[in-house]
């Protein structure tokens, strides 16, 4: 018998996909340790495979409810609006954590470090060569994720699809900069303090980075499939709003980390 509901409520279907996320972590976590202590990568590796079916079921369940199924009503969709949005504040609060570490130590340096700042012994980067230009970069994609927005929001189907890959290359073109920055870094993140705040800080941001390029690329490929229009369209603002906040934070990173306290 056929179940019709009256009411626009999210109610999802059972899922598996829970489950199988927490065992992927679990399993990826353990291998993390395990890796770190008998440098064997054979769970760490399952434990990816595992994140990444589930990610794709997951995602895949959620394109059909939102499109196919029709259960995205506006109700539902105001819900998700507001996850994202206390999603991206937890966020916000998770860098801070980094920030308040970073300006503890580097307003009042400690005799431990040389009571300087940077600590003797360490060679900042200079902010004006990769840091510069990977700020270009993203203030750049910020741009042309705009530019997608506004032109789906247009029913421009031909340029949501060029500002999303252009999106999408310079958020892989930041990655690689970033790569190629940490392989010729100075110093390590076991040196003192600086090593410590500054590795954590820009290298959960450059997770991030990556994050996002993955969403947005989930949100090309959706689009290539016709699965947007210009008044139904979350999944793709979500990501141009994680693209944003991404954004605004290297801007913070850029001018305290790698301007002011170097």
């Amino acid at each position: 018998m056929k179940m019709t509901h009256n009411h626009p409520f999210h109610l999802v279907d059972y899922s598996p996909w829970p489950l199988t996320g927490a065992i992927g972590v679990m399993t990826l976590v353990t291998g993390m340790i395990k890796w770190f202590h008998n440098f064997n990568m054979s769970l760490l590796i399952l434990g990816y495979i595992i994140i990444i079916l589930t990610m794709y079921q997951w995602w895949r369940d959620i394109c059909r409810e939102g499109t196919l199924q029709g259960k995205h009503t506006i109700l539902v969709t105001k819900g998700l609006r507001w996850g994202m949005i206390l999603f991206i504040v937890s966020e916000i609060f998770f860098f801070l954590s980094f920030f308040w570490a970073f300006f503890h130590s580097s307003l009042s340096p400690n005799i431990e470090i040389g009571a300087m700042w940077p600590p003797m012994s360490i060679t900042p980067f200079n902010p004006f060569q990769i840091p510069l230009l990977n700020t270009i970069i993203l203030i750049t994609s910020g741009v042309t994720v705009t530019w997608a927005h506004h032109a789906l929001m247009e029913n421009n189907f031909s340029q949501t699809s060029q500002g999303l890959f252009l999106t999408i290359i310079l958020g892989i073109y930041f990655t690689i900069l970033q790569a190629y920055e940490y392989i010729e870094a100075p110093f390590t993140i076991a040196d003192s303090i600086y090593g410590s705040t500054f590795f954590m800080a820009t290298g959960f941001h450059g997770l991030h980075v990556i994050i996002g390029t993955i969403f947005l690329t989930v949100c090309f490929f959706r689009h290539l499939n016709n699965h947007f229009s210009n008044n139904h369209h979350f999944g793709f603002e979500a990501a141009a709003w994680y693209w944003h906040f991404v954004d605004v934070v290297w801007l913070f990173l850029y001018i305290s980390i790698y301007w002011w306290g170097n």
